[in-house]
């Protein structure tokens, strides 16, 4: 069965953002954020099979697809993100937790999200794929001294993997590359890279460019001060073990801070959402009705992970 999503703007009283909704407004609600540089219909296949079973949401990130885009660099700060998420839930879902699910960028804001003390209660559960908590990373690198050669090697890997962030970080070159080639060629670098085969997105040269805003809104603020904040829901990661953006292990610390985790490796490049729909939706599935009361699926009892923060709490 396939689903219509009906579109919609939310107001956040600073600025619209555009969403889509699938499924029975009864059910469960699911809120998938998206990366850079996609937009909200990079969920589209994902949201087609959730949506037999919950009400799913996928909006426009600020700068992206036909949501606004601010024009200052300091509007792009996960604080103003986290306030976008806020506004989001309380129109579609204001008197019941959501589960949230990011990927890239989308699970980069997903961190902050359930860290955000405003934010206690609202979050069921949370699923990430392919996006790190920026001040537990920071934090993990600040650690290099207690670090193993392996640790050290994989933190050169992941460093080597992160060239593009340092490349966005430099004054309007990334902004021409996006409007002379990477706009109009996106396409082909997802075939290239990750053999998928998408269609042009015609937003995509606007979305390359104004994403640009959000690594230089945050990147260099969380390396200097990570915080010490602790999620407040049960936290699902899913890890491509091909991602070349994102090295898994970049990862596998999270149970110095997380109490209630299962990491998940998967054999798969970086865009998961995109290559792996079905896939991607039954393990978000799994999570979801897991926190719900049903018992663990086997791949989740293998997931789980006896973190140093669940012995600390």
């Amino acid at each position: 069965m396939a689903f219509i999503p009906i579109r919609f703007r939310i107001d956040t009283g600073t600025l619209r953002l555009e969403a889509s909704a699938w499924g029975d407004p009864a059910q469960p609600v699911v809120v998938l954020v998206h990366g850079y540089p996609d937009n909200r219909h990079v969920w589209q296949a994902v949201a087609q099979e959730l949506a037999a079973r919950f009400h799913v949401i996928a909006y426009d990130v600020r700068g992206a697809g036909a949501s606004d885009a601010p024009p200052n660099v300091a509007d792009y700060r996960l604080e103003r993100l986290a306030d976008d998420f806020i506004a989001v839930i309380d129109a579609v879902s204001p008197n019941r937790p959501v589960h949230l699910v990011g990927h890239d960028w989308g699970s980069i804001q997903g961190w902050e999200f359930v860290t955000d003390p405003r934010l206690y209660g609202r979050i069921a559960s949370f699923t990430s794929c392919s996006g790190p908590s920026l001040d537990y990373a920071a934090q993990s690198l600040r650690q290099g001294g207690r670090r193993q050669k392996g640790q050290w090697t994989a933190t050169l890997r992941q460093a080597l993997a992160s060239w593009y962030i340092v490349f966005f970080h430099i004054p309007k070159l990334p902004e021409w590359h996006w409007r002379l080639w990477l706009g109009r060629h996106w396409p082909t670098w997802l075939r290239m890279t990750e053999g998928l085969h998408t269609a042009a997105n015609p937003t995509q040269t606007a979305d390359g460019v104004q994403g640009l805003r959000l690594y230089r809104a945050n990147f260099r603020a969380r390396l200097r001060a990570p915080r010490d904040r602790r999620p407040h829901a049960p936290i699902q990661v899913i890890v491509p073990t091909r991602d070349r953006y994102v090295r898994p292990a970049l990862t596998e610390d999270l149970g110095l801070w997380v109490a209630q985790l299962w990491r998940r490796q998967i054999d798969a490049h970086h865009w998961l959402p995109l290559a792996q729909p079905q896939r991607m939706a039954a393990m978000v599935g799994e999570f979801v009705d897991h926190i719900g009361g049903a018992p663990a699926s086997p791949a989740l009892e293998r997931a789980r992970v006896t973190s140093e923060a669940a012995k600390i709490s």
